[in-house]
C-alpha cells in the first residue's frame, strides 16, 4: 500500500477536547481512505521511560493526544536528554517492519509548549517539514488541565536547575534502574560536569540495551566532551545504524568524523542528515565545510548558498561562502560575502575581518585591506592576536604566490612581520 499523504499529521492548539476531537477526526478519516485500523499509543508523557521501546507493527494510523507532555523539560542545550526530544521520539514510534509499509501518525498537542521545546517545529524542519500541521485558532475558554501525576523521572526533569534535577533524578533512578532511567540521571550529570558518573550510567544502559539508539547517542555525547572523537563516532555510528531515521545521529557522527579528518565519511554521514532533514541549514553549512575540504570548491559554494537563503540574518553562513570563493579565486565575490557576514555579525569577529582584508587586498584595494586588517587585528591581544595575524601572514603569502602581479601587498606584509616578533626572531 502506497501512502498519498503525509505519514505525520500534527495538531497544535491550546484546548485540549479540541485537540483531541480533530486528531480522532483526521485519524478515522486516513484509516477510512486508506483502509487502515486506528489505534491509540499510550501516553506520551509515558515515552520517554518506556522499555522496551516500541517495537514496530503492521502498517495503520497510530494516534496520541497531548505530545507536548513527552517534552516538557526544564532541561536546555546540548545535554538534553535524546528521548524528551520530539524528532527522536517521532523516529521512534513511527518505525516499520523491514521492507514494510509505512504507517501513519497523528500527533496532538498544546502548541505553546510543543513550540517553545521543539524548534524543528516551528521552522517545519525534518519530520515536521513533510507533515500535515493544523494549528486551532484560540478562543477565550481554551485551556488544557494539568496532568495530575507525571513519572518520578519526569518530575525530576522539570527541576528548576541542574543542581535540583540531580538528587531528584537519582532518586527516581532507584526506583529501578532501566535504560531509560540510567540515561535521563546521566543527561543531568552532564548538566553538572560529572562526567564520569555520566559515562557508568551510560555503559550500564548500553549494555542492557545494545540495540537502542538513544543509549548509544547519548554515550557519545559524553565521548564529545572529552575530546575523545574516535569513541563519539564510533557511538553515533552505532546510534545511526539502530534508528536510521534519526537525523541527530547523523549530524553528530558527520561533526565527529569532520573532527577526525575522515572528511568523506563525514559528507556521506551530513547527505543523510540532509536526505532526513533538507531545510537544516547547519546540514547545508556542514556539507560545504567538508566539500571545501575535498576540494569540490562548486558544491561547497552551493551549499553555503543555500544556507544564507534558509538562515540569511546569522553571519556564518556568508562566512564560509565568502572563504569559498576566495578559494576559487573571485575575490570580489568574496569580499561582498565577508562584508554580509560582517553585516549581520554583532561581534563583528575579527578573524573574519583579517580574512575580508585578504578579500579586499585580492581584489585591488589595498589601502582599504590594509586599514581592514589594522582595525579588526586592534580587537586582539595576547597569544590569540599573535595567532591569528601569523594566519593573516601565511595566507598573504600563499596568495602572492597564486597572484604574481598583485600590487600593494608589501606595506601589509611589512607591518604584519612588526607585529609577530618573536615569530621572526
Amino acid at each position: 500500500m502506497a501512502l498519498s499523504s503525509p505519514l505525520l499529521h500534527v495538531v497544535l492548539g491550546a484546548d485540549a477536547r479540541r485537540v483531541q476531537e480533530e486528531v480522532q477526526r483526521t485519524a478515522h478519516a486516513l484509516a477510512g481512505t486508506h483502509g487502515l485500523s486506528v489505534r491509540q499509543a499510550p501516553p506520551a508523557v509515558e515515552w520517554p521511560w518506556l522499555w522496551p521501546r516500541p517495537v514496530p507493527r503492521p502498517p495503520e494510523v497510530l494516534t496520541v493526544t497531548d505530545l507536548h507532555l513527552a517534552v516538557d523539560t526544564a532541561q536546555t542545550g546540548s545535554t538534553r536528554l535524546v528521548t524528551t526530544q520530539a524528532p527522536f521520539l517521532l523516529a521512534e514510534w513511527m518505525r516499520v517492519e523491514q521492507g514494510g509499509a509505512p504507517g501513519v501518525m497523528v500527533v496532538g498537542g498544546h502548541r505553546a509548549t510543543l513550540e517553545a521545546h521543539t524548534p524543528e517545529l516551528v521552522a517545519r524542519r525534518g519530520a515536521f517539514g513533510r507533515a500535515a500541521v493544523t494549528c486551532l485558532e484560540g478562543q477565550a475558554d481554551d485551556h488544557w488541565p494539568e496532568l495530575v501525576r507525571r513519572p518520578a523521572m519526569a518530575e525530576a526533569l522539570r527541576a528548576a536547575t541542574p543542581e535540583d534535577r540531580l538528587p531528584a533524578a537519582v532518586t527516581a533512578l532507584s526506583e529501578g534502574r532501566t535504560p531509560p532511567h540510567l540515561l535521563a540521571t546521566a543527561s543531568v550529570c552532564q548538566e553538572v560536569n560529572d562526567l564520569e558518573g555520566a559515562a557508568r550510567d551510560l555503559d550500564e544502559a548500553c549494555a542492557l540495551a545494545p540495540d537502542w539508539a538513544a543509549a548509544w547517542f547519548e554515550r557519545g555525547k559524553v565521548w564529545l566532551r572529552r575530546d575523545d572523537m574516535e569513541a563519539a563516532a564510533r557511538c553515533f555510528a552505532h546510534a545511526a545504524r539502530c534508528l536510521p531515521d534519526y537525523p541527530g545521529a547523523w549530524g553528530n557522527l558527520g561533526a565527529a568524523l569532520g573532527e577526525l579528518d575522515r572528511t568523506a565519511e563525514a559528507l556521506e554521514a551530513f547527505t543523510r542528515l540532509l536526505q532526513l532533514d533538507p531545510q537544516n541549514p547547519q546540514a547545508h553549512n556542514n556539507i560545504g565545510v567538508v566539500s571545501r575540504e575535498l576540494g569540490r570548491l562548486g558544491e561547497s559554494e552551493s551549499a553555503f548558498r543555500t544556507v544564507t537563503t534558509l538562515d540569511p540574518a546569522r553571519p556564518y553562513g556568508y562566512y564560509n561562502l565568502g572563504h569559498t570563493l576566495f578559494l576559487q579565486g573571485r575575490f570580489r565575490a568574496a569580499v561582498s560575502a565577508y562584508e554580509a557576514g560582517q553585516a549581520r555579525d554583532p561581534d563583528r569577529n575579527p578573524v573574519q575581518g583579517t580574512r575580508l582584508g585578504l578579500a579586499l587586498l585580492a581584489a585591488g584595494e589595498s589601502i582599504t585591506a590594509f586599514q581592514q586588517i589594522q582595525s579588526s587585528s586592534a580587537r586582539l591581544s595576547g597569544p590569540y592576536r599573535e595567532q591569528v595575524l601569523a594566519d593573516t601572514s601565511a595566507i598573504l603569502w600563499a596568495l602572492i604566490s597564486q597572484q604574481p602581479g598583485l600590487s600593494g601587498w608589501e606595506p601589509i606584509q611589512q607591518w604584519l612581520h612588526r607585529q609577530l616578533p618573536v615569530r621572526n626572531a
